[in-house]
């Protein structure tokens, strides 16, 4: 067989043949990128999507950017055959997702009410409907199912051969059995790529190879912590009783999925303990590859998943495949531009749901590489939310035995991943421990989430959609943030010192806000990108002309330190990462004054030291960078403390602390307080889909400073053309009992306008609250808003419900002013 011939250059290259690698190329080509080269190193589709089990569904997800992924690859497989002549194998026969106790039932009515906002057409049935759709199930211990018609299956095979031919006839080139060996880079972006065959010139390439891409990507520093697990499913014989019109049947409480395979039955599983597969380095000879199954590790697993359908302890079986698939550590795809290597794309680790969103997600990449604008939310799951040491051989070996097993676990708010914990520790963790911390992994960090009272252990208890066993340590904190003052560990918070001559200017042209005014002066901001839409949320801190000090959330890390870098290129301009050297202690609250007065020489009266002012003080032997800030909407100072002084610095404060009433708070108020003040939270409830004036955010952009700023033109445009008909708003449920969570649909005078972003409980304004997008055809505005009815939808009712454009928490900004 002659070697394949090679174009000696393309625009992009896409490496890897299944699913995601066709569908980006198929994409790509679609948007005018015709010079797309996809090149794969074996087969299309021999890694993992062959053996996919083709479930396409749109139901399950609270995510609008997943859930418009699933819909879009529905449609799409559903019209590729007529375009392509290659069929997809689309089934339409229906899907089912089955609730066997409360806490499952709940679930699913919440997503159910999220879904059917986006357009999923999702129904509630009963155990007789279930049994009627598919009558070889037990349904004696159903609640409820809840069914899709138009959803159902394909062929992962044949979706990718038309993704593969539709890509062809659009003008981009496939090429199988060409290996990547190397990406080439140059200055820090990327050059091109090196094959068996030759060198090929690009200005892009997509790492789609699958289990193979963290590997792959390895080669030039870019992070992707995936790893292939063990993943099961069983074929039975033939028997009359199944029929291929039967519907998709999930049943998680059991660990398996049911749908007809060439007359028999699939039984699939997503088990609560899996096998991290190859964690030292997935073969190269991997290709169409089948693992021997564990039948002692997989039997309990088997056996309740078979349990559902009992018939199918009595037929033989076909065939018990074992192959692998991989796993990401939050079960989020790893998405977008490497932060290492400028023009290196990522789209990998898809969980095990890249056929039923392959569809989306190539164009969702597509459009990223071409414009480098996505139009979705892309902050859950962008590659620069991961942290390289996550890719250590003894994390993906560790977090991988939990992740597969989230698949068909119930999503309780507040649970949280149980392994590969301990990663970061605070310079405070053994002192807070000792105060009977519940820690959170916050971005790898221990956190804590709140306190245990004295006599009481920090027990989470069991998980519930209702008020947990520990809600009344919470309701405590929250109060002595509002009543008295409260102490915070928040060193999880990303910190970075940017100096250089240039640096003021940078920074000003980036920040929406003016950043570059007085020295000793905190300011807020939004950057923002071409078209005026939010890419950070943060603080600048000027400490001198020359020296800056930008606090960001701990989820946007990579992405704010990449942002930095990227815009500094080619000026006297430097950012440093110096998150871990600094703890980061919050005190907070009408007291906290008093408290840092009684253990500083520094004058922190109002006149002295006025709202937004940061100052270097003295704090026993250390000193600390004193900020007069807050995230809870009080009288607050953020203190910077070197790490090696932090527990002196701590121990004064507490010593100090009783006179004032002080009391130890975690993130668990951290949310709650913050929210009733209607505080924003990037990657939360406001993300890249959105303009700073849509989510409240003009009065922290400067659109008269000279040299203006990266979005500027864009925001004086939208500005110009009047009233929003986009805007966030908060949302307070009247009634003090149901809580909401994320996904919860508002209405105005029974018209769906717009869902939860984020919530938490309003212990001070006595209900559940959150923030909310909402969209009109008309301008939003206050007295719009005051003339409507508004209901919130939780779990099967509707609640009225205030909405406000303002905070409902002092409005007017007083407390923490005075």
């Amino acid at each position: 067989m002659a070697d394949p011939v090679l174009p000696s250059r393309a625009r992009v290259v896409v490496i890897g043949g299944g699913v995601i690698g066709s569908s980006v190329a198929y994409h790509l080509a679609e948007l005018g990128w015709t010079d797309t080269l996809l090149l794969e190193r074996d087969r299309l589709t021999s890694g993992t999507t062959w053996h996919a089990a083709g479930l396409m569904v749109t139901f399950g997800s609270t995510s609008e950017t997943s859930t418009e992924f699933r819909k879009y690859t529905r449609d799409l497989y559903s019209r590729l055959e007529a375009e392509t002549g290659q069929s997809t194998g689309f089934s339409p026969v229906g899907f089912i997702e089955i609730a066997t106790d409360a806490a499952r039932l709940e679930e699913y009515r919440r997503v159910s009410a999220f879904n059917r906002y986006c357009g999923v057409d999702v129904q509630e049935i009963s155990a007789g409907e279930v049994e009627q759709m598919f009558p070889i199930a037990r349904v004696d211990d159903v609640l409820a199912g809840f069914y899709v018609a138009e959803d159902g299956r394909a062929n992962p095979v044949d979706v990718t051969m038309a993704l593969a031919k539709g890509a062809r006839q659009k003008g981009a080139t496939v090429l199988e059995g060409v290996p990547v060996t190397a990406v080439t880079t140059k200055d820090g972006a990327v050059t091109g790529v090196d094959t068996p065959y030759g060198h090929v010139e690009c200005e892009v390439v997509v790492n789609c190879a699958g289990m193979w891409a963290r590997q792959l990507a390895e080669q030039n520093g870019v992070n992707v912590p995936l790893q292939a697990a063990e993943h099961y499913y069983l074929i039975t014989e033939e028997f009359d009783a199944i029929s291929k019109s039967f519907p998709v049947l999930e049943d998680p409480a059991n660990y398996g999925y049911f749908r007809e395979e060439g007359g028999g039955l699939m039984v699939g599983l997503f088990e609560a303990v899996c096998a991290p597969w190859k964690v030292d380095g997935i073969p190269d000879s991997a290709s169409f590859l089948e693992l021997p199954p564990d039948w002692d590790r997989m039997g309990p697993y088997l056996e309740a998943a078979m349990s559902r359908i009992p018939m199918s302890n009595e037929v033989g079986i076909r065939k018990f495949f074992c192959g692998p698939e991989s796993f990401t550590p939050d079960l989020q795809p790893v998405v977008g531009e490497a932060p290492e290597v400028r023009g290196y794309f990522v789209a990998a680790g898809l969980n095990s749901i890249g056929i039923l969103t392959g569809g989306g997600m190539g164009r969702a990449v597509a459009e990223w590489v071409t414009t480098g604008h996505p139009t979705v939310d892309v902050t859950g799951f962008n590659i620069d939310r991961l942290h390289t040491y996550q890719r250590n051989p003894e994390y993906r070996a560790t977090r991988t035995v939990e992740s597969l097993g989230r698949v068909y676990a119930t999503h309780y708010p507040d649970k949280q991943m149980q392994t590969a914990r301990g990663a970061k520790l605070s310079p405070l963790h053994e002192r807070l421990a000792a105060r009977r911390a519940w820690f959170r992994d916050v971005s790898g960090w221990e956190n804590p989430g709140w306190y245990a009272p004295e006599g009481a252990e920090p027990d989470f208890g069991e998980p519930t959609f209702g008020r947990p066993s520990w809600w009344p340590y919470w309701e405590a904190e929250h109060h002595a943030a509002r009543n008295d003052v409260i102490v915070m560990d928040m060193s999880f918070m990303s910190k970075f010192l940017v100096q250089g001559d240039d640096a003021g200017a940078r920074l000003n042209w980036i920040s929406g806000n003016d950043v570059d005014g007085e020295t000793g002066v905190i300011t807020y901001t939004q950057w923002l990108d071409e078209l005026g839409k939010l890419q950070a949320d943060l603080t600048v801190t000027k400490l001198a002309d020359d020296r800056f000090w930008v606090v960001a959330s701990d989820t946007a890390h990579r992405h704010v330190e990449t942002h930095l870098r990227r815009h500094f290129a080619g000026h006297h301009a430097f950012v440093t990462d110096v998150t871990g050297a600094y703890a980061q202690i919050n005190v907070q609250g009408p007291r906290s004054r008093e408290l840092l007065q009684s253990v500083t020489t520094a004058d922190l009266s109002d006149e002295a030291f006025p709202f937004r002012a940061a100052r270097e003080i003295d704090l026993g032997f250390a000193r600390v960078l004193c900020i007069r800030i807050t995230y809870l909407g009080e009288l607050g100072y953020e203190l910077y403390v070197p790490a090696e002084q932090a527990v002196h610095v701590y121990d004064r404060l507490v010593a100090a602390g009783p006179a004032y009433g002080l009391r130890h708070a975690g993130t668990k108020a951290l949310a709650s307080l913050r929210m009733e003040k209607g505080y924003r939270d990037y990657g939360h409830d406001i993300d890249n889909t959105d303009t700073v004036l849509e989510a409240g955010l003009g009065f922290a952009v400067a659109l008269d400073k000279p040299g203006g700023f990266l979005g500027r033109d864009a925001v004086a445009a939208q500005k110009a053309a009047g009233p929003l008909r986009k805007r966030l708003v908060q949302v307070l449920v009247d009634d003090p009992e149901p809580l909401m969570f994320h996904a919860e649909v508002i209405r105005r005078d029974g018209v769906p306008v717009g869902y939860i972003r984020a919530a938490s409980y309003g212990f001070t304004l006595g209900g559940a609250v959150g923030l909310a997008m909402i969209e009109a055809d008309e301008p939003i505005d206050a007295a719009w808003i005051s003339a409507g009815s508004w209901t919130v939808e939780i779990v099967d009712r509707e609640w009225p419900c205030t909405v406000s454009l303002r905070p409902l928490f002092d409005p007017a900004n007083e407390k923490i002013k005075r």
